[in-house]
């Protein structure tokens, strides 16, 4: 166990920079998480019922009940910054499955940049609370991994696809092979054809809509990883595009491969950037002027961008985290995994009943694994 000593100095640090400490219920509604992290977590709950036979679980991160507190509390656009400490319940191989943690969240800024940097320099000083100096942070920007898709030639459907895989680099590669005809590993094209997509392709758009729509309220669907009926009939015709639309790409997948594979110090990897766009013609300068205004914000928080490691392919999975992301590790690895776990997720807000998108960014600190590393109790 962590020092509770260590543990009220860093809340100490979060609530004088502005952070309200809040207490999110342990138990939370299933579905939500189902709805918006997908069912792979299914595994990882612990799951109960309520008295009226709804599916609750124990809380398996702080972000989502720290942002449906938020809109409990008040209008969703308002600014607000949280701060809060205690266990996340997820079943695991080894170890127990109650996980202490401790974390801030940002909702309401939209000086993102500002945002962004203020996050990261709140965890670093989090980190030199609890004496953990010998550290790697490594940062990466869906923004920019977004802007090069739009600068592409390619359908809407294959940009949404690996958009959607972004963050998981295994998948993402064999998505980009199969778009460019090189890489037919993991086709799924040959049974997708057989079934029910293969009947979509060529139908009427708005007639295959309506059809797909029927079916999910037939089977009493009205929502799945966060999207409407009308959202998943989309991707229901997108699969059936798919199914008849690789091989078409060849150039926009090295184009695609080329910016991935950049990594490396983050201040270099601006002139990276910058190289990448000026060789393929492809107009970033939005993009890279908001990763140049990061930098510069995150500098100015004292923090050596070249300190830092920048990579392309570095996302998170989920939906609805947007732009930038940082992770947090020993230099050792003794932790058996990243200290620290940040980033944007400007969708997240809406997608829990907001009216609209609301600028948010936070992080988690894994106290037990900083105590591991610590080889003691702090």
């Amino acid at each position: 166990m962590m020092s509770q000593a260590r543990i009220d100095t860093v809340l100490k640090l979060f609530q004088d920079a502005g952070h309200l400490t809040v207490e999110p219920p342990i138990l939370q509604p299933a579905n939500t998480f189902l709805d918006l992290t997908g069912e792979d977590i299914r595994r990882r709950l612990f799951l109960t019922n309520g008295p009226d036979g709804s599916d609750l679980c124990l809380r398996p991160d702080f972000t989502i009940p720290v942002c449906r507190q938020h809109l409990e509390l008040g209008d969703a656009g308002r600014r607000a910054d949280y701060c809060y400490s205690g266990p996340v319940f997820r079943q695991r191989a080894q170890g127990s499955g109650e996980i202490p943690q401790l974390g801030a969240e940002s909702l309401g800024r939209d000086d993102r940049d500002e945002a962004d940097a203020d996050m990261l320099g709140l965890a670093v000083a989090a980190l030199d609370v609890f004496g953990i100096r010998d550290r790697d942070i490594l940062i990466g920007d869906e923004t920019l991994f977004a802007s090069v898709l739009s600068g592409l030639d390619l359908p809407a459907v294959w940009q949404r696809r690996l958009r959607d895989l972004f963050g998981e680099t295994d998948k993402l590669s064999a998505a980009i092979g199969r778009m460019a005809g090189t890489d037919r590993s993991c086709d799924d094209t040959r049974d997708v054809r057989l079934g029910f997509l293969a009947a979509l392709e060529g139908a009427d758009p708005e007639a295959a809509h309506a059809v797909v729509e029927d079916l999910l309220s037939i089977a009493g669907i009205s929502a799945v990883g966060g999207r409407t009926p009308s959202e998943i009939a989309d991707r229901f015709l997108e699969q059936a595009a798919l199914a008849n639309g690789s091989g078409n790409h060849a150039r926009a997948a090295e184009v695609l491969k080329s910016f991935l594979a950049i990594r490396g110090n983050a201040a270099d990897s601006l002139s990276a950037l910058e190289n990448f766009a000026g060789e393929t013609g492809l107009d970033l300068s939005e993009a890279i002027a908001g990763y140049r205004n990061r930098l510069d914000a995150i500098r100015a928080r004292n923090i050596d961008p070249a300190g830092l490691t920048f990579a392309a392919d570095f996302g998170r999975r989920l939906d609805y985290y947007t732009g930038f992301v940082f992770e947090i590790h020993s230099k050792n690895g003794e932790a058996g995994g990243q200290l620290v776990g940040g980033g944007r997720y400007d969708r997240l807000v809406k997608l829990l009943g907001a009216g609209t998108e609301v600028p948010a960014i936070g992080f988690s600190i894994w106290l037990d694994r900083i105590a591991r590393i610590s080889g003691r109790s702090q």
